[in-house]
């Protein structure tokens, strides 16, 4: 078994940069070889569950609203996707989901990050066209509020976009597509910084690579990363998704910066990706990683009807900010897409997605790292 270690409480809780903890307490269920251990929180009370959820942590509870669904018959069949506005509140680990409200519409796909001590929703879709605008949720004395942090409105229309909050506090969002049917991507990024007067968005540089989406975000002390996703590209004359492998980071002192590739393509994998301090070998000072879980590497559709996906492919990565290097990661114990990411309560979670192209899971999965050599012991 390959050694390494966590050893350290949530650097910034919230946000990707967070660190995970030696054990689930309560929720422990299971152990890869590599130290992911994974458990279960209370599944969400809808039958079919949603992809591509808001989800964050407000008031000490977790938050989850919106997503997309197919509630009748699934796609293959004519099932039509539905968009859903209802928002749930988990107030502790061994509690029950209830709903807690609406979002202002209903919506799926976008960005959502937690900042300060509301959600932010950026970005995202209906079935009619993708949305700028963007709002934020707030938990407060038991009651679902309207954030009065409301984020500033995106420069431009995005769902399926990637996000992350940096510890400056600076959000990020990139790639994604401006309309619906994608028939193009985007390569275009931007930031929300704190100014006088208030927060702005300002556009980066574009990446310089093919624009894509459903990519997975991240952060690491003040750089913002970008791994994986998908381009578009005609084929028979028809558009569609091309799984990428390419890695890149933002920093404003010098730009974008191409990083080492992914060993396999990951698309829509859960973001902002999980960002862990672990201990690469015995005696060696630790050094943060992100982690990449699950979502679609293109291996398993080939050829086959949609109503005959197995699923997506339990793989795992762990990228070393500090040597640029790629390892496996172990299994991952219920492999989903179009789910995002919320460090609480020291723990990951992953709430509802999609478990192949069309079917979700209403089931809310949780993570954290066991220590290496030594089975979790501080």
């Amino acid at each position: 078994m390959n050694f390494f270690s966590f050893i350290s409480e949530p650097l910034v809780s919230g946000r990707s940069a967070a660190l995970a903890v030696l054990s689930l307490g309560a929720c422990g269920a299971m152990a890869g070889e590599e130290g992911l251990r994974w458990g279960r929180l209370a599944s969400l009370p809808d039958r079919v569950g949603v992809a591509g959820a808001f989800a964050g942590v407000s008031g000490g509870a977790l938050l989850v609203g919106g997503g997309a669904q197919f509630p009748g018959k699934p796609p293959w069949e004519g099932g039509s996707k539905v968009w859903q506005d209802r928002v749930w509140v988990l107030e502790g680990v061994d509690g029950e989901w209830r709903e807690a409200g609406r979002l202002p519409r209903a919506l799926a796909y976008g960005v959502a990050v937690t900042v300060g001590d509301s959600v932010w929703c950026l970005g995202g879709s209906d079935a009619e066209r993708h949305y700028g605008e963007g709002f934020s949720l707030t938990w407060k004395d038991g009651k679902l509020q309207a954030g009065e942090d409301v984020p500033p409105t995106l420069p431009i229309p995005l769902a399926n976009a990637a996000g992350a909050v940096d510890e400056a506090g600076t959000v990020y969002v990139a790639g994604g597509s401006m309309e619906p049917g994608e028939q193009a991507a985007s390569n275009r990024a931007f930031a929300c910084v704190a100014e006088v007067g208030g927060r702005r968005w300002r556009e980066l540089p574009p990446l310089p690579a093919e624009a894509r989406l459903l990519s997975v975000g991240a952060a690491q002390g003040e750089a913002f990363y970008l791994f994986g996703g998908a381009a578009l590209e005609l084929r028979e004359g028809k558009v569609r998704r091309r799984p990428l492998r390419e890695a890149w980071r933002y920093r404003a002192a010098d730009g974008w910066q191409r990083l080492a590739d992914l060993p396999h393509a990951c698309v829509a994998a859960p973001s902002p990706a999980p960002v862990a301090l672990v201990r690469w070998a015995p005696g060696e000072l630790a050094r943060p990683a992100a982690f990449l879980l699950g979502g679609d590497d293109g291996s398993r559709a080939a050829g086959l009807p949609p109503s005959q996906h197995p699923g997506f492919p339990p793989n795992s990565l762990r990228y070393d900010f500090a040597a640029d290097q790629w390892r496996e990661a172990g299994g991952v114990a219920a492999p989903r897409a179009t789910v995002p990411c919320v460090w609480w309560e020291g723990r990951f979670v992953f709430p509802s997605g999609e478990v192949r192209p069309g079917v979700r899971s209403a089931e809310v999965w949780t993570l954290s790292i066991l220590a290496g050599e030594e089975k979790g012991k501080p």
